[in-house]
């Protein structure tokens, strides 16, 4: 029988060596592969070019590994919650592509799906077309990698001629994602939101390792309720549901409204 399971997260990215890219699922602080991420940080394991939605919070997330000076570029669509972030960005300690959010998930799915790249109407007419965004500062405030200007095609669509950006798909040499329930053959279900970029970085990692909250045996997942099937899942590491999970901005209402 297919056995993916790994005895700990330790293990399972032991053989990521530095200087890997990484396709890192989570949106916000849901869905963050926390075990694994902390693993990663242990082992000491550097320069590295993480592909994800954002960079966690300055202390959760891919935080812990920003802070210490882990992550070489990042690929990413919003940057906004992280103060480290924004100080080895501009000093040009970091490299970041940012990336409009849709763009980056067809990027993560196209990668894959064996589809080298695709053309979309997203950034047309932008400097994410045109080039010149800032990728890299110099750390004196100018500019030390600017993005490159990219393809433009006109199509006819719906009756109209459009214009369109093309974008190319991203692989990665590894992908680390979480998820709710998993199999030994890899299937995988994710929970309401941490669903969100999950399955598309686990797509387009070479080498893709999940961690599960609960791990059961095949055949107990209802087909039809599977999100991600175990032929892209390559190793499962069981991290239990009392895993920490942090609410990035709680809002509460006042007693008696």
């Amino acid at each position: 029988m297919i056995d993916k399971t790994w005895g700990s997260a330790a293990e399972a990215v032991a053989d990521i060596p530095d200087g890997a890219s990484l396709a890192v699922g989570g949106f916000g602080l849901s869905g963050n592969p926390i075990a694994l991420i902390e693993a990663l940080l242990a082992q000491g394991t550097g320069d590295l070019s993480i592909v994800s939605n954002n960079c966690g919070v300055d202390d959760w997330g891919l935080g812990v590994l920003l802070n210490a000076k882990r992550i070489r570029k990042m690929t990413s669509s919003y940057v906004g919650e992280n103060k480290e972030f924004e100080r080895q960005f501009l000093s040009g300690e970091l490299e970041l592509e940012l990336t409009p959010q849709g763009t980056l998930a067809e990027k993560l799915r196209a990668g894959g799906s064996g589809v080298a790249a695709f053309y979309t109407q997203t950034g047309v007419g932008t400097q994410v077309a045109e080039g010149g965004l800032p990728r890299r500062y110099d750390g004196a405030g100018g500019i030390a990698v600017a993005s490159p200007v990219k393809d433009i095609r006109t199509f006819d669509v719906s009756g109209a001629s459009r214009e369109y950006v093309l974008e190319e798909a991203i692989v990665t040499d590894f992908a680390l994602v979480h998820a709710l329930k998993g199999d030994r053959h890899g299937n995988l279900i994710f929970n309401k939101s941490a669903r969100n970029f999950n399955p598309l970085a686990a797509m387009a990692g070479r080498v893709c390792i999940a961690q599960v909250e609960e791990l059961v045996e095949p055949g107990e997942l209802d087909p039809d309720c599977i999100h991600l099937p175990g032929i892209y899942v390559h190793r499962v590491v069981e991290v239990g549901s009392g895993i920490e999970k942090r609410i990035e901005r709680r809002t509460v209402r006042e007693a008696g409204h």
